[in-house]
């Protein structure tokens, strides 16, 4: 037996290493390619190698032992090749969803730091200024009463900011866990943007904007009532707020095919084209001219919530500022009301 090992393993080592060597040079030259290719060179080079021996050892005479033994070699290529294709994109499925989730994770904790730390800074603010006044009532540094009233509405506005911050983060805290429960039915867009817009004429009208409402078509979704009224809000104060004096902020519906379409209209200036993509994420505050009041939870929200009805918002920059655009899917049954 150690004759025989001796005599057959020059030539089986001889021949087989040189094109194992040449599959290992060409795995390296693959290591930055698809997994599916290397794991399929990987599962080629040992056969071509098996096979590179045997022919050595048999001098290259074709008898029928060495026809078997060539047919069997090819039978388990013909097995495992397939299987390491197959277990080649198993991988580089398992590969890239790996790698999106940590970066999914990187990205959520990066921005649950970011979060966390415009919060404390925002709620630290109102509360200090809380603090301030209620000592000066405490140790009667203010006693006039036209001071102690001026004082209490400045410590209600504070207490009113620090409750819509606690407001925002409970809302996204309920989109972001999942534990969003929406309650549909058929909404009329005309009843929700024109409570809306009432609501907001007031602070467009002391700061000097316009608003304006119009849609040749008010079309019906299936949605829940408060949440798309907040999506609206939300939208209608972040124009107001970044419009300047004498500015427009102009609100328009209408239908897409199978969709409803909100259009909002600002005249901010335009949003530099590398803050576009983030506009909507949360805290994010872009430049200082658009740094909002509070948390700026406001657009995170309304993408939550507009996503819960399994509709689509998206920003860009149009004209003398920037259109938020929100498509939200027809009612099946709802009519179209004209206007």
């Amino acid at each position: 037996m150690l004759v025989e090992i001796s005599h057959i393993a020059p030539y089986a080592v001889l021949f087989s290493l040189p094109l194992a060597l040449l599959g290992a040079v060409l795995l390296r030259r693959l290591s930055g390619g698809s997994l599916t290719t290397a794991l399929t060179v990987l599962a080629i080079v040992p056969v071509v190698a098996t096979i590179g021996g045997v022919l050595a050892v048999s001098g290259f005479m074709f008898t029928p032992i060495l026809t078997t033994t060539l047919l069997v070699c090819l039978l388990v290529a013909a097995v495992t090749v397939p299987t390491a294709v197959l277990l080649g994109r198993a991988l580089a499925r398992r590969s890239v969803w790996e790698r999106e989730a940590r970066a999914r994770e990187r990205a959520a904790e990066a921005s649950r730091r970011e979060l966390v730390a415009w919060i404390s800074h925002d709620l630290r603010t109102p509360l200090a200024g809380i603090r301030a006044m209620a000592e000066a009532l405490a140790d009667g540094v203010v006693a006039r009463p036209d001071e102690v009233a001026d004082y209490a509405a400045r410590i209600s506005a504070e207490a009113e900011q620090l409750s819509g911050m606690v407001d925002d983060l409970f809302e996204l805290s309920r989109i972001t866990a999942g534990a969003l429960r929406l309650t549909l039915s058929e909404v009329p867009l005309a009843d929700v943007v024109s409570e809306v817009v009432a609501a907001e004429h007031p602070v467009a009208r002391r700061k000097g904007v316009r608003l304006r409402a119009d849609a040749p078509t008010w079309p019906v979704v299936l949605g829940s009532d408060p949440e798309l009224a907040r999506v609206v809000r939300n939208l209608l104060s972040n124009a107001i707020r970044h419009t300047p004096p004498d500015g427009t902020v102009a609100v328009r519906v209408d239908v897409d095919g199978g969709e409803a379409l909100l259009h909002v209209d600002d005249s901010c200036g335009g949003i530099p084209e590398t803050d576009l993509p983030r506009v909507f994420d949360v805290a994010f505050r872009g430049t200082p001219s658009r740094q909002p009041v509070g948390g700026g939870l406001g657009l995170a929200i309304a993408r939550g919530l507009v996503e819960a009805h399994r509709g689509t918002i998206d920003a860009r920059n149009h004209g003398r500022g920037c259109r938020f655009e929100v498509r939200l899917p027809l009612s099946a049954a709802g009519p179209t009301r004209t206007a």
